[in-house]
C-alpha cells in the first residue's frame, strides 16, 4: 500500500510575523484521529484564541495571550502526540526565531533559566508547532519576576471525589468566603476534574508571602467544609476529598493557563467560565471544538481580571491568627530546599516519631 505523502510544510502569517509549520497532518490526538485532532485542528484552536482578531481580544491581544503576557512560561510538548512521552521544556533554546523574548528565573535550586515570554500571538503558535500541548505560566510577570500578582486556588480531587465535588467546594465554600474578604475570583476548568480560581493581587509580596497567605486561604476552605476538603500535603491523608493544593503558590510550580489545551483523549481545554455557568458546565464538553464559539457568544469571562488588584492583608490576617493557634508552616514539594519553619518532610506512615518506634 503506498504511503500518503505528508504535508508540505507552510508559512504562517500570525498578527505580521511569519511563522514556520510542519507536518500539519500529524495526529497528536489519536481518539480525534485525522478529522479532529492533528497540528492543524491544534493551530486552528490557537489562531482562535490567541490571535489580535479572536473572539473575546482586548487590546489587540487573544485571551489566550492575555492569560500569558510578560509571564515566564513552561511548554508541556508532545512532539508523537498526546499517547507518547512528555517534553516538559522550561527554557527556550538558543537557535530560536529572534520574535520570541525570554525571561529569566530562578529555580528553588538557586539556578537559573531564560523561560519563554509571551507577548503576542507568534509565540504562541511558534510553541504550537513544537507540539506544545500545554502553557504554564508563572504567576509573576517580567518586570517583578519575584513578586507574584496572581493568587492560585487548585480545588485537586482525590480518589472518591470528582469534578462534581470540586464544583461544590467551589461554589458553596471558595466563592462566598471570597466574597466576604473582598477577593474577586476568577474560575476556571482546569481542563480534567479539578477547578481553578485566579485572584488578581497586587505584586507587594515575594513568592513565600504569597504562598503563606494561600495556605491561610485553603485552611479556611477547610475549615467550612472539613468532610470534603482537605489540606494534607501526604496522599495517603487525603482521600475521598478535595485537596486545596497551596502548593501551585510556590516557586517553580504552575498550572495550565486559561485557554490552554489539555492532555486528554477529546483535547480538552482549560477554560474560564462564569460563577454561574459553573453551576452547569461539563468539562468534557469544553474542548478545542467547542471553545472557540463558546467565546464567539459570550466573550472572555477573565476579560477584566487586571481591572483591580487585591491587597493580601485579609488573608496575612488569617494566617497570623493561624501561627496564633499553632498552626504553622506547611510541607514545601520536594524540589525545594528544606524551608523555615518547615515540618519534617516524611509521610505519616513512616515518621517514627509519630509512631512512637524506639
Amino acid at each position: 500500500m503506498p504511503v500518503a505523502a505528508k504535508a508540505p510544510a507552510e508559512e504562517l502569517d500570525v498578527d505580521g510575523t511569519a511563522v514556520r509549520l510542519t507536518s500539519p497532518d500529524r495526529v497528536l490526538f489519536p481518539a480525534l484521529g485525522a478529522d479532529g485532532g492533528t497540528k492543524r485542528h491544534l493551530v486552528d484552536y490557537h489562531l482562535a484564541v490567541a490571535s489580535s482578531s479572536a473572539d473575546g481580544a482586548v487590546d489587540g491581544l487573544g485571551p489566550l495571550v492575555r492569560a500569558l503576557r510578560d509571564r515566564p512560561t513552561y511548554l508541556q510538548r508532545f512532539p508523537d502526540g498526546v499517547d507518547g512521552e512528555e517534553v516538559y521544556q522550561k527554557r527556550v533554546p538558543e537557535r530560536a526565531p529572534d520574535y520570541l523574548r525570554r525571561v529569566r528565573v530562578t529555580f528553588p535550586s538557586g539556578r537559573h533559566a531564560d523561560a519563554l515570554r509571551v507577548d503576542s500571538a507568534a509565540p504562541v503558535l511558534w510553541a504550537v508547532q513544537m507540539s506544545a500541548i500545554t502553557f504554564h505560566p508563572w504567576p509573576t510577570r517580567a518586570d517583578h519576576v519575584e513578586l507574584p500578582d496572581e493568587l492560585r486556588v487548585d480545588l485537586d480531587p482525590q480518589p472518591g471525589t470528582g469534578f462534581d465535588e470540586a464544583r461544590r467546594v467551589a461554589l458553596d465554600v471558595l466563592h462566598p468566603l471570597l466574597d466576604e474578604l473582598g477577593l474577586a475570583g476568577y474560575p476556571k476548568t482546569s481542563g480534567g476534574r479539578g477547578v481553578h480560581v485566579y485572584v488578581r493581587i497586587e505584586p507587594r509580596w515575594e513568592i513565600r508571602e504569597v504562598r503563606r497567605a494561600a495556605i491561610a486561604l485553603a485552611r479556611e476552605v477547610e475549615r467550612r467544609a472539613p468532610d470534603l476538603v482537605t489540606t494534607a500535603w501526604w496522599k495517603e491523608q487525603r482521600t475521598s476529598a478535595i485537596f486545596v493544593d497551596y502548593n501551585q503558590n510556590a516557586r517553580d510550580h504552575t498550572i495550565a493557563s486559561a485557554y490552554s489545551v489539555r492532555r486528554t483523549p477529546r483535547a480538552t481545554v482549560s477554560t474560564p467560565v462564569t460563577w454561574a455557568e459553573l453551576e452547569d458546565v461539563q468539562p468534557d464538553d469544553c474542548t478545542i471544538a467547542e471553545v472557540p464559539g463558546l467565546l464567539a457568544e459570550r466573550g472572555d469571562p477573565m476579560a477584566a481580571l487586571d481591572d483591580v488588584h487585591h491587597s493580601l492583608e485579609p488573608l496575612f490576617e488569617m494566617a497570623d491568627r493561624d501561627e496564633a493557634r499553632g498552626e504553622g508552616e506547611l510541607p514545601y514539594p520536594p524540589n525545594h530546599p528544606k524551608m523555615p519553619g518547615e515540618p519534617k518532610r516524611v509521610q505519616p506512615s513512616r515518621d517514627r516519631d509519630r509512631r512512637g518506634d524506639g
